[in-house]
């Protein structure tokens, strides 16, 4: 079966133009609650005809859910899901894991779809989504063929891959950049781009190291198809009508395998930066995925390009075809039968009268019936059972019609109204906490002697004896691509070394960690934005402000990152890598930007690296504010004795970061 095309809709007249050229199903979002939040989106009204326009042309539609969402939030989207679901969409894109708990208990019957934010790439993460209750998952953008391969060898969820639209630099769920410069959170649909602007690994104030270009796989379909990708997303929902039709039409046309060489020009003129990439894909990371919008891009979409794209869906485009069975009887008044997509719809019209002079005949009934245009319809069958010396004028008939395909159009909109449950609202933090210090240390040579940590993390990749000589715990990162097998290898090794808790940075780490026989503990990384998500022990995201991690409850440990280089991006293809090559670098790499802050860059022998804050978070002196089980102090760059000196600095309520220090988004907030 071939995959569907999935079209982006930041508006109706895009949504039009996804169907008219094509799509399959459409994803939107509504005016709240969308990692889309600057797109046109949809109110309550707009989504409900925006449902009823798809249903009546048997197209889907996708509602995205996809942000971090805190308490005060949660009571309004899980009436707003409610309501969406009553207006008929066929799918959640969900993210939350606490928005996730809550949707399962209040609207058991709806279908989710684990968004691409989630940053799922493994069997064992699709193996909890699948258990979760998930129909789908989106794939991350940085998955090569061969491990897309691999993962649906492994797993009965639908896949959905993007084929077409902008790449971020940073994984999915795991950009903190636009939240930590300007408060505007990635992960809560404000992002800023801060990262299209110029950054630099060479001190050339032009270089956009952060910028990647657009992905385009419509040359890539028919492999994808192979694959088992059940849908083909096309990113955009901020995009013109224009570029959507562009690209549902490129999409259609190669799916059927009858691409030209000009569906790509006139897709590089209505959106690109430097051209595509299909990078990812193929299995490349350098310098070839790297791009930014230029003058030429801009002037590319011209007005001309842009009125033959607007042609394309400025009508009505019959897509599903309607069989009709009209019975005509002498003293009964007509009746005509009308069925498409599993709908039938019947209506009856006037009493037909004797021919006077001649009489209707069945061919003239088929002609009437079958001219639906203007309609999404458009005729396969006729079936006429005809009384003879019958007679209806020409009005009858035509009345008769538009009353079956308004009467079909209704049929194919009406879906049963799913089953909700009263939203219970969490209750806040009022356990009393006793704050200890933790830290987590990039290696365990940065450990000091004598130290006062109650607990010590330890990523995955170090060695077995250094977990065991220091009792520490174990920290999984994200972006375990294709490393699958060999971390859950070492986890088992770990734990036969007194390894028994994971710090999972998000569902793949958890579930390998789960599969080992370990406690999970949430990193900040997975999100828990609200008191609703299933997790016992919970490293509160550095974005929520200080009052609202302490009123986030927490059944186990609340832990709160008091100091350190805050993460703010982890990426696949490293930009320094790309810039300047590792020779240079010598894993020492940093970017920086147009007003001269440096940001460190970080290796690892696993796939993904890091982009870390230019100041250092320092809340010593105030860890209290929070209302957390683990104060827990971040060490990336330091050496052992900055360690040792931030350590004494926080036993004594002291700064500990010196000039470049920063409380971070604990008294600011985010959008």
């Amino acid at each position: 079966m071939k995959p569907e095309i999935l079209a982006p809709a930041g508006s109706m007249e895009a949504l039009i133009a996804g169907v008219r050229t094509g799509a399959d199903a459409v994803y939107l979002g509504g005016k709240l609650f969308s990692a889309r939040r600057s797109a046109g989106n949809f109110s309550e009204e707009e989504l409900e005809q925006a449902v009823r326009f798809c249903h009546a042309r048997g197209v889907k539609v996708h509602l995205a859910v996809n942000t971090a969402l805190k308490d005060s939030e949660m009571a309004a989207a899980a009436a707003f899901v409610a309501q969406a679901l009553r207006t008929g969409v066929d799918a959640l894109i969900i993210a939350d894991p606490g928005l996730i708990e809550v949707v399962r208990r209040t609207c058991p019957q709806a279908v989710l779809h684990a968004s691409t934010q989630m940053n799922v790439c493994t069997a064992a993460g699709a193996k909890k989504l699948e258990n979760a209750g998930f129909a789908r998952m989106v794939l991350p953008r940085e998955m090569n063929k061969t491990e897309i391969a691999a993962l649906r060898r492994q797993t009965a969820l639908e896949l959905e891959a993007f084929v077409h639209g902008a790449l971020c630099m940073c994984l999915s769920g795991q950009c903190r950049l636009s939240a930590m410069i300007g408060s505007r959170s990635g992960n809560r649909g404000a992002c800023a781009q801060p990262c299209r602007l110029p950054f630099s690994a060479k001190n050339d104030k032009n270089e956009r190291a952060l910028s990647l270009k657009d992905l385009s796989l419509v040359e890539k379909i028919e492999e994808l198809s192979a694959l088992g990708i059940n849908s083909l997303k096309i990113e955009g929902r901020m995009k013109r009508p224009e570029y959507v039709a562009a690209a549902t039409t490129a999409c259609k046309n190669a799916r059927a395998g009858r691409s030209t060489p000009d569906e790509r020009q006139t897709l590089a003129a209505v959106f690109s930066r430097s051209g595509f990439t299909d990078g990812y894909f193929t299995g490349r990371t350098d310098k070839s995925l790297f791009g930014f919008r230029r003058k030429e891009d801009v002037t590319a979409a011209t007005a001309p390009l842009l009125k033959g794209l607007e042609k394309l869906y400025e009508k009505e485009t019959p897509r599903t075809g309607v069989q009709m069975d009209f019975t005509c009887k002498a003293g009964e008044a007509c009746r005509l039968r009308i069925q498409a997509g599993g709908q039938t719809a019947e209506v009856t019209g006037a009493v037909p009268e004797p021919a006077e002079h001649r009489a209707l005949s069945a061919q003239e009934v088929r002609e009437r019936l079958a001219k639906l245009g203007g309609t999404p319809f458009y005729t396969e069958s006729v079936d006429c059972t005809l009384g003879d010396g019958l007679s209806l004028r020409a009005a009858e008939l035509n009345a008769l019609r538009r009353d079956a395909v308004q009467a079909l159009e209704n049929a194919l909109c009406d879906r049963p109204i799913p089953k909700t449950l009263p939203f219970a609202p969490a209750a806040p933090d009022s356990r009393a906490r006793k704050t200890v210090l933790t830290a987590r240390f990039r290696t365990a040579e940065q450990i000091p002697e004598n130290h006062p940590f109650a607990r010590i993390w330890l990523p995955v990749w170090e060695t077995e004896g250094n977990f065991a000589k220091h009792g520490a715990q174990v920290y999984i990162p994200a972006g375990l691509f294709g490393v699958e097998e060999k971390i859950a290898a070492k986890l088992q090794k770990l734990k036969a070394h007194g390894v028994r808790e994971a710090l999972c940075a998000n569902l793949d780490a958890a579930a390998l960690a789960e599969e080992a026989g370990l406690t999970v503990f949430a990193d900040h990384s997975m999100n828990v934005f609200n008191s609703y998500a299933p997790y016992e022990n919970v490293t509160a995201p550095f974005e929520l402000t200080a009052a609202e991690i302490r009123a986030l409850h927490v059944p186990g440990q609340k832990t709160v990152i008091v100091y350190g280089r805050l993460p703010l991006m982890t990426f696949r293809a490293c930009p320094v890598q790309a810039s300047t090559g590792c020779a240079a670098c010598q894993k020492h790499g940093v970017l920086t930007d147009r007003t001269g802050r440096r940001f460190p860059v970080l290796c690892s022998p696993l796939p993904c690296k890091e982009l870390l804050n230019s100041d250092v978070l320092d809340m010593a002196g105030k860890i209290e504010a929070f209302g957390a089980d683990c104060a827990e102090l971040y060490f990336t760059t330091e050496t052992k004795e900055d360690v040792q000196r931030v350590t004494n600095a926080f036993l004594n309520g002291r700064p500990a970061a010196g000039k470049n220090a920063t409380h971070g988004l604990y008294y600011r907030g985010v959008l």
